[in-house]
């Protein structure tokens, strides 16, 4: 499917991420781009070529669920297949260097880092580019000299932030007190979140990737990808099918299988990447939290109660080898009256070293920093939280990514 960059990183141009998909042209039906789609699970983007013109793209996440919709396939699948399609993709020329190929981008806006953009020699289509391979791209270019790395690096943070602002829109139009701290122990980061509203409630996820700076983010961007895609297919109010959807695409697009679960005996296993996380759906009509946790715990904290209560879930993480591809993690339904605190963060907190002795902040003194405040706004009692966490980090490095999710539940 994807074949070999077309040009020496050398060259640092646009054609360095040629990637040559199938392709269909605009006379397609749907049901010809579905058969495709259906084929290739990994296949994210198709291109719409007429006549060694590019015409369009057709994003794998926005064409499923146009057909998922009712009677949209019994209506749309004989029609063109342009119906769904970017019509106005980002389309550069196989030359173009790497830098400016990374401002258009930026310029572009979103849509391009999940359709990524068509790529043309002297006007004829020559293939697809994706936005994580010029990420990828830019990182290896940058390397040459600090300067540059350094100048790549705030590229992909930029990136990467753009990725986590339809999540802020939408906690911001949802919830009318929360928290939400997302500080990469470097410039970027592993830590990632995603908030959806829906009429009736809302689903959140906290998720902690392999490591932190530049690895940490390419792995915020795959896992991202597969969250996104996930939600095309899965029900938002079942976490734990959706955990369990995320670590069979992980394992098999890595090729993260244990010795069973692959047929080459030859084969190599070349990483262990995946990640912690929370996955949250609050149903306001029940005033029920449905919670499935892969190493990573809840904290909740009920009107009239003394102590924050800690709910842990699985004790297996998404995507690793030692996770296995059909593993279930279990989802825990739990009813929040009026007034309920919840926070979710991930261990950047809970293990950070800091104090005389040198020794992790804890939950203890998470908590505690809490229940200090614990009749305050959520970004009082977040302000509280951060300070006293400073204080005990003091002139000790900080260890790794830190994220909270902190929301009052009116």
């Amino acid at each position: 499917m994807s074949q070999a960059l077309a040009a020496p990183s050398s060259q640092q141009i646009a054609g360095q991420l040629l990637q040559q998909p199938p392709t269909v042209q605009s006379i397609n039906t749907n049901y010809d781009v579905l058969a495709l789609f259906s084929d290739d699970i990994a296949l994210a983007n198709l291109p719409v070529v007429d006549d060694g013109r590019p015409v369009g793209i057709i994003n794998r996440n926005t064409f499923m669920s146009q057909l998922a919709r009712p009677f949209h396939r019994e209506i749309f699948g004989r029609r063109a297949c342009t119906a769904f399609m970017n019509a106005a993709p980002l389309t550069v020329d196989y030359h173009l260097p790497l830098t400016e190929l990374s401002y258009q981008v930026l310029s572009a806006g979103e849509a391009v880092l999940s359709d990524g953009f068509l790529i043309t020699r002297d006007g004829e289509y020559a293939g697809l580019g994706q936005g994580i391979q010029l990420v990828q791209a830019l990182a290896d270019q940058q390397a040459e000299k600090h300067r540059h790395m350094m100048e790549s690096i705030h590229y992909a943070s930029v990136i990467q932030q753009s990725f986590l602002q339809s999540s802020r829109r939408e906690m911001a139009a949802a919830l009318s007190d929360y928290s939400m701290v997302w500080q990469p122990r470097d410039i970027v980061g592993g830590d990632y979140y995603y908030f959806v509203r829906r009429p009736h409630g809302f689903f959140v996820a906290v998720i902690d990737c392999t490591g932190h700076g530049v690895p940490g983010a390419f792995m915020t961007l795959i896992m991202a990808s597969a969250l996104k895609q996930v939600l095309t297919s899965h029900d938002l109010t079942n976490p734990a099918e959706l955990l369990g959807a995320i670590n069979r695409q992980v394992k098999e697009s890595l090729g993260q299988l244990a010795e069973h679960e692959q047929d080459d005996e030859d084969f190599e296993l070349r990483s262990d990447d995946g990640m912690d996380c929370a996955f949250c759906w609050f149903d306001t009509d029940a005033r029920t939290l449905t919670y499935a946790g892969a190493k990573t715990p809840l904290f909740l904290l009920r009107p009239g109660d003394e102590e924050i209560d800690s709910i842990d879930g699985n004790k297996k993480g998404v995507g690793y080898v030692g996770t296995p591809l059909d593993y279930t993690w279990d989802n825990q339904s739990i009813a929040l009256p009026a007034g309920s605190r919840v926070y979710i963060t991930t261990d950047g907190i809970i293990d950070q070293i800091g104090g005389a002795k040198r020794i992790a902040f804890g939950k203890k003194r998470f908590k505690a920093a809490l229940l200090s405040r614990r009749d305050a706004p959520m970004a009082e009692q977040q302000r509280e939280l951060l300070a006293r966490f400073a204080d005990w980090q003091s002139e000790h490095s900080r260890r790794d990514d830190v994220s909270l999710f902190a929301v009052h539940l009116p």
